[in-house]
């Protein structure tokens, strides 16, 4: 495994992190072991959110964490706030503050490294926002705070309002999801492309030293389904195979390493709950593939080069 700074911050992280979204369904020797699994291969990033099972994917993981007797100096806990599903985004400061003693005892800990704003309250007030993240950086309870699924116009507002810097954002990131990278080669065409709010949006993070957290890096469409060894992408799979052939791999090793390739330095958020799985996707970061076999696999998938 390999490791990274996530954005300006002293958090030292496995470039492959572990979301916790599925862990709920789990049983408790289940979810020991997927954690140990991953724990093992190196991986010291936990990411949750608190609508994640109802916040039951937190006492699950938290129930497993107490068997498992690692002390929480040697691993991060990143979690998510801001959606009431079904109902409203919430970033009041109110809300903020109650989601966070909510989530600190579901985790059992005195602390996160990290809290992320989930998605975007289109009523938020960024001032309030900053009062929230200073009282719990003042009182020990969150250290450091970023965003998820926000363009560069948002992230620019709201760090103008805060006195520490925004350290992540979690964006959908894949093979068969490329938009933060594909709107660049459509600059200055009359090519239509779905993906125009992803422009300019990776160049903007890594400017301002923000790490990209790409979730969901198997998924095609929103929430379709899993790309890898599906009949709908027979020339991507194709490829996949043939590559990772040459390096003794599987294709959802590949897959993450082609993440992994990009010179943003993201790290990837997996969401497996399958332990065999999770071994392949931690092994990705010993994998540096070619600039022409990132191309390969990215006009495989469909993409055009122009």
């Amino acid at each position: 495994m390999k490791y990274q700074h996530i954005g300006a911050s002293d958090i030292y992280a496995s470039r492959v992190a572990l979301g916790l979204m599925r862990i709920a369904d789990k049983t408790h020797e289940e979810a020991v072991e997927i954690i140990k699994t991953a724990y093992d291969a190196g991986i010291n990033f936990f990411d949750h959110a608190d609508i994640y099972g109802g916040g039951k994917s937190e006492l699950v993981f938290a129930k497993a964490m107490k068997e498992l007797n690692i002390p929480r100096e040697k691993y991060y806990l990143q979690s998510k706030v801001g959606i009431k599903p079904g109902i409203a985004y919430d970033f009041s400061m109110e809300h903020i503050l109650k989601s966070v003693d909510e989530i600190l005892e579901r985790l059992e800990t005195d602390y996160l490294d990290s809290l992320l704003l989930h998605r975007a309250d289109m009523l938020w007030e960024p001032e309030e926002i900053a009062k929230a993240f200073k009282i719990l950086k003042e009182n020990g309870k969150v250290r450091k705070f970023g965003v998820s699924n926000m363009h560069q116009f948002q992230l620019s507002y709201l760090k103008s309002k805060l006195d520490f810097p925004i350290i992540a954002n979690q964006l959908q990131f894949s093979i068969m999801h490329a938009d933060m990278v594909s709107t660049g080669t459509f600059v200055n065409t009359n090519l239509k492309n779905d993906g125009f709010n992803a422009i300019g949006i990776i160049d903007y993070l890594r400017e301002h030293n923000i790490t990209i957290q790409a979730w969901s890096p198997f998924q095609y469409g929103r929430y379709e389904g899993v790309f890898i060894d599906n009949d709908k992408f027979p020339e991507l799979n194709e490829k996949l195979d043939e590559i990772a052939k040459k390096y003794r791999t599987t294709k959802t090793t590949l897959s993450v390493a082609w993440i992994l390739r990009h010179p943003a330095n993201i790290q990837t958020i997996i969401g497996t709950m399958n332990p065999k799985r999770i071994k392949e996707c931690a092994q990705a970061t010993e994998i540096i593939l070619s600039r022409e076999e990132w191309y390969e696999i990215y006009i495989a998938a469909g993409n055009r080069i122009l």
